[in-house]
């Protein structure tokens, strides 16, 4: 049996016109010879009806402070709608189709609610649907744990679902369905002579989704490449091609040596003065125990500087108070980043990043590079020039 996962965002269910998309790709794949099996995120974005965060917004307005057990039982019941909704859409057209919720899918999980890991699959039921010709819609996005609790797998949870199924099933590849073409060298909405990458590295991907890109979760990313299975980006209203992510070892993809212009907003840089390195370490696990997550971090003798989320500003100014140092926090700052696996064999590539950024009058607070990236933080203000510079120098001039 060759099995296909298809996933399909939000968007692509949310209305019943964007669902017939949906079934027109599903025949699609079964007309060439593979047996599908759909994951579904909910219904629509923040605000609509059935979206994620309408259902949170619902019950937050009752207890603002709802453990977190009770918000992961809500929070499944958007992608229990979306497959009820989708499955009788394909049963109408006369597929054969079964809805399965996380549970029902065999998907268990660890017990931490709201981000969950998932352990292990038990396929026995979907092969049971699959080897009668019944096509499986699963809720992405959840599992249930040892208790029968119905978990949420965090941020990008239904490409996580569609990742570990397609692992589980040894499908031939997955398929993220979004309302995009496919992986883009940069943001559209910024940068104008975007293109579509035809092919790009796990590696690569899973750097551009760490830096900012969001049309696929790193976690999902690295799940499908531990068993080499191929992703594949597309969009669920167009016939373009999309991105194909696999292995690419030896492919010609590394000639380049940028591949894409990633970036984080809402960041805020923090200088912390006058502190031993023995009290830094313990700054760091308070911080890492107060969940506050640091980036572009840098540590000299005397002086720590990080970036934080700005949101998290005043959680970090409470844990300072103990200290007797000098802070200083600037904020409305991004990081923006180039990346690229061919960086690995090519030098100078620091040199013209950070000379594309200087000479368009763009100040660079820090920087922090590896071997398929390089990054700068700088003011909010310059971000969307940056991009442009970035993408002008190492993307259409290659």
């Amino acid at each position: 049996m060759r099995i296909v996962v298809q996933k399909f965002g939000g968007t692509s269910v949310a209305t019943e016109e964007s669902r017939s998309f949906v079934l027109a790709k599903v025949l699609k794949l079964k007309l060439e010879g593979f047996f599908p099996v759909v994951v579904v995120s909910a219904m629509g974005r923040s605000g609509e009806s059935y979206a994620t965060d309408t259902l949170i917004h619902l019950l937050k307005e009752v207890n603002d402070c709802v453990n977190a057990r009770e918000l992961d039982q809500i929070m499944c019941c958007g992608e229990m709608i979306s497959a009820a909704v989708m499955t009788a859409t394909l049963q109408k057209a006369g597929l054969n189709t079964v809805m399965l919720n996380g549970s029902q899918a065999g998907i268990i999980t660890d017990s931490q609610f709201s981000k969950a890991r998932i352990q292990r699959i038990d396929t026995t039921r979907i092969f049971q649907l699959i080897n009668k010709g019944k096509i499986p819609v699963v809720c992405g996005f959840q599992g249930v744990n040892e208790f029968n609790d119905f978990t949420t797998l965090g941020r990008g949870g239904s490409d996580t679902t569609a990742a570990a199924l397609g692992v589980a099933l040894q499908a031939e590849r997955i398929e993220i369905y979004t309302d995009v073409e496919g992986i883009m060298t940069a943001d559209p909405r910024l940068v104008d002579n975007t293109k579509i990458l035809d092919k790009v590295s796990y590696d690569e991907v899973c750097q551009l989704a760490y830096q900012g890109a969001k049309v696929i979760h790193p976690r999902a990313v690295e799940i499908a490449m531990q068993k080499h299975i191929p992703l594949l980006i597309k969009s669920t209203f167009s016939d373009v091609e999309g991105t194909l992510i696999g292995d690419f070892i030896d492919d010609d993809i590394h000639d380049r040596i940028v591949t894409g212009i990633a970036y984080l907003d809402g960041l805020s840089q923090v200088k912390v003065s006058n502190i031993i390195q023995s009290e830094q370490m313990n700054l760091f696990r308070l911080l890492g125990n107060g969940g506050i997550s640091i980036d572009l971090i840098n540590i000299y003798p005397d002086y720590i500087v990080f970036t934080i989320n700005s949101g998290a500003t005043s959680q970090l100014l409470e844990i300072l108070e103990m200290y007797s140092t000098n802070i200083e926090i600037i904020s409305y700052c991004a990081k923006v980043s180039i990346v690229g696996g061919g960086m690995r064999e090519a030098s100078g590539v620091i040199a013209s990043f950070v000379e594309s950024l200087s000479k368009n009058n763009i100040k660079i607070l820090q920087t922090v590079d590896s071997h398929t990236s390089i990054s700068a933080l700088i003011a909010t203000s310059d971000l969307k020039n940056a991009i442009t510079f970035l993408h002008d120098r190492f993307i259409l001039e290659k």
